[in-house]
């Protein structure tokens, strides 16, 4: 590997900021030092006026391969993730097949290491009969269990009492859940049918996918949690209501940790009216004052993860009618920069995004030797120019699905460069060709 020196960069890290040069040899972080100019390196780079971060960690993607793959695969989405600064991501099982056998499990990991831009992870998926394969779970091989508690695709919807029971109290490894009351949900469904047909407008996903739904689904993940003893992290929380059930302890003291998404940081139910089925996703982003207490609660402790939830759909699955339009949407190249422009209108200090997006998901996850700017660590680093702007155009967006909800936005901030595991994966502006990521290390089964 290239020898790489970063000079001159104000370094963000563990709630500091410092003005250091970093080495990377071999793909981790040599040494980090006041002046290494005199250093002997393959490659420089001038972090002059700009800031070196540790690369982001997403811990919710669907890359959409296997079976999915004409809205993205491995290879596009992981390099549309380096060129937003996210050089490690977690994959969830809702592809076709599905991830809930050992064997689909290794042929995803392949996949990945033939194709990754970025460091990889992989979740299980669980159904209501897979509990003997749940049983045996490798926790320094698999991220954690993914259980949808709401609707989803194939057979991942688990509704079974007996089947929920058996995973919460019988998981080796984290369990990430998906939570909505697939009932209460069909009910709004039918009432908001006898009001407007199936011509239902868009600035209704959030009362049809409602608080109530959200709500009573996560309640009862917590009452299992709690019941049994897992290690439980409530995935993508839209609602102010849901965060009474969370704590604001610190991070190492939690069984049961929460993650808020950037769609959900950001936009609110009155976007609907310009962006339409665009904004459309599971679960719903809701009304302003949900946006207002999420983003509180990052600050205060509640949420513990910041991640996308990033699901691409191509351009005509986001056409047509409420019922026929799919749910999610294309984020990952595009999170930083939404953070950024959040910390840029004083709403989150950057420290605190550094925490949520890094340091607290290798925590969280138990991933090694990743997550910090620390010697002897693996060098994944982003460095962030502030003094360039980031027009979001149909040229610039590389997701496989071709848009993003934030197309004709400009962002204050551009990202420079992004280094995975060592290797220049994105410089400005170009994406690095012939870069692999790594598979992901786990440290313990309790993760925390």
């Amino acid at each position: 590997m290239d020898r790489i020196l970063l000079l001159n960069g104000l370094v963000v890290n563990e709630g500091h900021r410092s003005e250091v040069d970093l080495l990377v040899t071999d793909g981790r972080i040599e040494r980090i030092g006041g002046d290494l100019s005199a250093v002997r390196a393959d490659i420089l780079i001038d972090a002059s006026d700009k800031l070196v971060l540790p690369g982001l960690i997403d811990d919710q993607v669907h890359f959409r391969e296997p079976g999915l793959t004409h809205k993205g695969d491995i290879a596009s989405e992981s390099r549309a993730a380096v060129a937003g600064g996210v050089t490690s991501f977690l994959d969830m099982p809702n592809t076709q097949p599905p991830t809930t056998t050992s064997e689909r499990l290794q042929e995803k990991y392949a996949v990945a290491a033939r194709t990754s831009r970025a460091n990889f992870g992989f979740y299980f998926g669980a159904t209501n009969d897979n509990i003997e394969a749940i049983k045996v779970l490798d926790p320094q091989r698999v991220c954690g269990l993914k259980v949808f508690m709401g609707a989803s695709t194939g057979n991942l919807l688990v509704d079974s009492p007996e089947a929920l029971e058996g995973i919460f109290g019988n998981s080796p490894v984290l369990i990430a859940t998906h939570c909505e009351d697939t009932p209460t949900i069909k009910e709004n469904e039918r009432r908001f049918r006898e009001i407007y047909g199936e011509a239902i407008p868009m600035h209704c996903h959030p009362l049809i996918r409602s608080e109530d739904a959200c709500f009573k689904s996560s309640s009862l993940a917590v009452d299992l949690a709690r019941r049994y003893g897992s290690r439980l992290h409530l995935l993508h929380l839209s609602t102010a209501r849901e965060l009474a059930l969370l704590s604001r302890a610190p991070l190492t003291e939690k069984r049961i940790t929460a993650e808020a998404c950037v769609h959900h940081l950001y936009f609110q139910a009155s976007d609907y009216q310009d962006k339409g089925a665009l904004l459309k996703c599971n679960p719903a982003i809701k009304t302003q004052r949900d946006r207002e207490a999420l983003r509180r609660a990052v600050i205060e402790g509640s949420i513990d993860v910041i991640a996308t939830d990033h699901a691409p759909h191509t351009l005509c699955e986001k056409q047509g009618s409420y019922f026929t339009v799919a749910a999610g949407l294309p984020l990952v190249q595009h999170t930083l920069y939404v953070l950024w422009e959040l910390y840029c209108q004083g709403i989150f200090p950057l420290e605190l995004i550094v925490e949520k997006t890094s340091h607290a998901v290798a925590r969280l996850f138990g991933i090694k030797e990743r997550g910090f700017v620390r010697e002897g660590y693996w060098a994944d680093l982003v460095v962030i120019d502030p003094r360039s702007e980031t027009a979001v155009t149909p040229m610039s967006v590389l997701y496989k699905c071709g848009w993003s909800p934030f197309l004709g936005h400009t962002f204050p901030c551009s990202i420079d460069t992004t280094i995975v595991s060592g290797q220049i994966a994105y410089h400005r502006r170009v994406a690095i060709e012939n870069v692999l990521g790594r598979c992901l290390e786990f440290e313990s089964a309790d993760r925390l």
